[in-house]
């Protein structure tokens, strides 16, 4: 009990002070940022705004600051011990800060360039990006030296990657689009050129080389590409695979509306239609391109993430080819009421057009419904999960749609004055009922598939033991597994008690051999099973 107690009041205090010590990095960074914004702006006072703002940086340069060093010189030397840098508080402090200096120094870095590109010094966001640079070094230093955490230790690199991927990505989109944008609207458009593109261009190309730079220094030259672990595979998923497909195909799917629009729907302006055509090509160009590079890395790594990266481009696609159907349904609806005056249903109906042609392309490729389905597939996990969350998650979206379409039906019967019929009242909520009732009767028809295809190939083991209690050595506990596996009896284990200042003995390579063979031919519906470190084996029926 003593030892417990001890072990909840050292991690309690390292909590506290790793909490205590985050917030003071944070107030010292904000205060000495404020005090040499000031210094550096030579063009005027130091107390310029009221007296206010200065007093609060040096307070907390004068306070913070120094109550931050000492506390870190503090933790920093008990980092010797081996338990200290094990402690979970110190991986999560060095994580936390190490991203938010990240964050902090490159925002305020491409602000102030942006100033200088305009013709403007902004001194208060050079000094955030100089003094939060250098929080970040010392806290890159310290995720490199020797006291490094134990735990989490891998974590910094990887975050700090994603955050250069998305900083890059962003950027490039919108440099790109602004670009194709100008080009797009003709010579006749520069004219507001100052504000309308090279803005948001100058902008998105400082995002690129910043989130590039911070990019390239994580993934190739800080390792993250070669981390394998759980962090790094989610994030190598959900955001270069995830991410990138939903950038890529919104575009593709925006910019396949603006072609269908120009082709069957031209009641707008062509320069209203083409509006967004810039932005949506960059971001299929863009996102294509980032997909395409995290793809052939998801087949270097474990046949899991493979199938895992193919089940989330899967979902993306069946997301957009169900949405399609409930728009094109609701269009066709539409056609069948009394609309309003001046609108027209086919644009909504080419909307949903694009959204079915595009989703379906990539949810058939990436599905490949019509392919034969191994083994390993049905028994992979991110399979079997995509199936009950896609089947689940729709099961509830059709019963809110068939909730509003029921309300909307009592609406019109209750209330004539509504003036509007009842398929214009439940058209919207009606094409979305049947899409995800579609997707739900295929997705469970195809998991019933495979649960019945599972339990067809898995051998059935004759199960002539109810119950097994177990008395082993603690070096032992893993025959637990192995009883399991060879009579299917539920195992309870009970470690037998060492004698003071006993060491485990080893556990001899034949012990799992003498075990098989002891339960070999065994029946009993309770059985206690007693092995000793020598391999020993005893085998007691119990009355039930």
């Amino acid at each position: 009990m003593a030892d417990t107690t001890g072990s909840a009041q050292h991690t309690v205090r390292r909590v506290i002070a790793y909490v205590l010590l985050f917030v003071l990095v944070t107030v010292a960074g904000m205060g000495i940022s404020g005090v040499l914004g000031r210094v550096l702006d030579s063009g005027s006072e130091i107390v310029r705004g009221g007296s206010s703002d200065l007093a609060q940086s040096l307070a907390f340069t004068v306070i913070g600051a120094p109550l931050a060093a000492l506390l870190w010189w503090w933790l920093w030397r008990r980092l010797d011990e081996g338990t200290e840098r094990a402690a979970l508080s110190w991986g999560l402090y060095l994580s936390g800060m190490y991203v938010v200096s990240l964050i902090v120094f490159s925002v305020a870095t491409v602000d102030a360039a942006n100033s200088v590109i305009r013709g403007a010094w902004d001194p208060a966001r050079f000094a955030t990006a100089l003094v939060w640079f250098g929080i970040w070094l010392a806290h890159l230093a310290m995720s490199r030296h020797d006291r490094r955490p134990l735990r989490l230790a891998t974590v910094p690199v990887v975050l700090g990657g994603v955050y250069g991927l998305i900083a890059a990505s962003s950027g490039a989109v919108s440099a790109l689009g602004a670009l194709l944008n100008s080009a797009i609207r003709g010579a006749s458009a520069l004219v507001l050129v100052g504000e309308s593109v090279f803005s948001p261009m100058t902008t998105g190309v400082l995002w690129f080389i910043v989130g590039g730079a911070v990019w390239w220094l994580h993934w190739v030259r800080g390792g993250a590409s070669r981390v394998t672990g759980g962090l790094a595979s989610v994030a190598l998923i959900w955001v270069g695979v995830l991410g990138a497909s939903l950038l890529s195909l919104s575009g593709i799917w925006m910019s396949v509306f603006v072609a269908l629009r120009l082709a069957f729907d031209r009641l707008e302006p062509i320069a209203v239609i083409t509006e967004p055509l810039g932005d949506a090509v960059a971001a299929a160009l863009i996102g294509a391109v980032v997909w395409r590079y995290h793809w052939l890395v998801t087949r270097e790594r474990t046949g899991g993430v493979q199938r895992a990266s193919s089940v989330v481009v899967a979902g993306v696609g069946m997301a957009a080819t169900a949405s399609g159907i409930g728009v094109i349904i609701n269009a066709l609806l539409a056609t069948l009421s009394t609309s309003i005056a001046g609108s027209d249903p086919r644009t909504l109906l080419l909307g949903g057009l694009s959204a079915f042609l595009v989703g379906g392309v990539v949810w058939w490729f990436a599905w490949k419904p019509a392919d034969p389905v191994s083994d390993a597939d049905r028994r992979d996990t991110s399979r079997r999960v995509y199936l009950v969350a896609v089947f689940g998650v729709s099961a509830i979206v059709a019963l809110i749609a068939l909730l509003i379409v029921g309300y909307g039906v009592f609406v019109f019967a209750l209330d004539s004055t509504t003036g509007t019929s009842l398929i214009e009242q439940v058209r919207a909520p009606l094409g979305l009922l049947i899409a995800t009732a579609a997707v739900f009767g295929y997705h469970f028809s195809v998991w019933r598939r495979d649960r019945a295809a599972v339990a067809l190939t898995t051998p059935v083991r004759e199960r002539t033991i109810g119950e097994v209690i177990l008395v082993t050595d603690a070096a032992s506990t893993g025959q637990r597994q192995l009883i399991e596996q060879l009579t299917g009896a539920s195992v309870t284990t009970w470690v037998r008690a060492a004698a003071p200042g006993e060491s485990p003995a080893e556990v001899p390579n034949h012990a799992d051999e003498r075990l098989s063979e002891a339960l070999n031919g065994v029946t009993a519906a309770r059985l206690l099973v007693i092995t000793g470190a020598d391999g020993a084996v005893q085998l007691v029926p119990l009355a039930e």
